[in-house]
Protein backbone atom coordinates (compact mmCIF):
# COMPACT_ATOMS: atom_id res chain seq x y z
CA UNK A 1 0.00 0.00 0.00
CA UNK A 2 1.83 3.52 -0.57
CA UNK A 3 -1.81 5.44 -0.14
CA UNK A 4 -2.04 7.27 2.73
CA UNK A 5 -5.51 8.10 4.25
CA UNK A 6 -6.67 11.62 5.16
CA UNK A 7 -8.87 12.62 8.79
CA UNK A 8 -10.57 14.71 5.06
CA UNK A 9 -10.95 11.98 2.64
CA UNK A 10 -12.16 9.50 5.07
CA UNK A 11 -14.97 11.50 6.93
CA UNK A 12 -17.56 11.20 4.16
CA UNK A 13 -17.21 6.81 4.61
CA UNK A 14 -19.69 5.13 6.31
CA UNK A 15 -18.84 3.21 10.02
CA UNK A 16 -19.36 0.01 7.96
CA UNK A 17 -17.15 1.36 4.88
CA UNK A 18 -14.09 2.39 7.97
CA UNK A 19 -14.24 -1.18 9.35
CA UNK A 20 -14.05 -2.81 6.19
CA UNK A 21 -11.14 -0.73 5.28
CA UNK A 22 -9.48 -1.39 8.18
CA UNK A 23 -9.60 -5.09 8.13
CA UNK A 24 -7.91 -4.41 4.80
CA UNK A 25 -5.43 -2.01 5.95
CA UNK A 26 -4.74 -5.02 8.95
CA UNK A 27 -3.98 -7.76 5.98
CA UNK A 28 -1.75 -5.20 4.57
CA UNK A 29 0.01 -4.57 7.62
CA UNK A 30 0.59 -8.84 7.72
CA UNK A 31 2.18 -8.73 4.41
CA UNK A 32 4.18 -5.98 4.96
CA UNK A 33 7.91 -6.30 5.35
CA UNK A 34 9.36 -5.12 9.06
CA UNK A 35 10.98 -1.71 8.70
CA UNK A 36 9.27 -1.15 5.28
CA UNK A 37 7.78 2.25 3.85
CA UNK A 38 4.25 -0.23 3.24
CA UNK A 39 4.58 -1.51 6.99
CA UNK A 40 4.77 2.35 7.95
CA UNK A 41 2.02 3.96 5.72
CA UNK A 42 -0.59 0.66 6.79
CA UNK A 43 0.37 1.91 10.52
CA UNK A 44 -0.36 5.54 9.69
CA UNK A 45 -3.83 4.31 7.71
CA UNK A 46 -4.69 2.12 11.14
CA UNK A 47 -4.21 5.32 13.45
CA UNK A 48 -5.94 7.73 10.93
CA UNK A 49 -8.88 5.04 10.38
CA UNK A 50 -9.57 4.51 14.14
CA UNK A 51 -9.28 7.75 14.90
CA UNK A 52 -11.95 8.68 12.34
CA UNK A 53 -14.42 5.61 13.53
CA UNK A 54 -14.22 7.52 17.17
CA UNK A 55 -14.97 10.94 15.93
CA UNK A 56 -18.35 9.29 14.36
CA UNK A 57 -18.99 7.46 17.47
CA UNK A 58 -18.74 10.48 19.71
CA UNK A 59 -21.23 12.14 17.62
CA UNK A 60 -21.37 16.26 16.26
CA UNK A 61 -19.39 18.24 19.19
CA UNK A 62 -20.95 21.44 20.38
Amino acid sequence: MNKLFTHAALQGRSVSELRALFASVQQELVRSEAGSQDRSTALRNLETISLTLARKHAGPRL
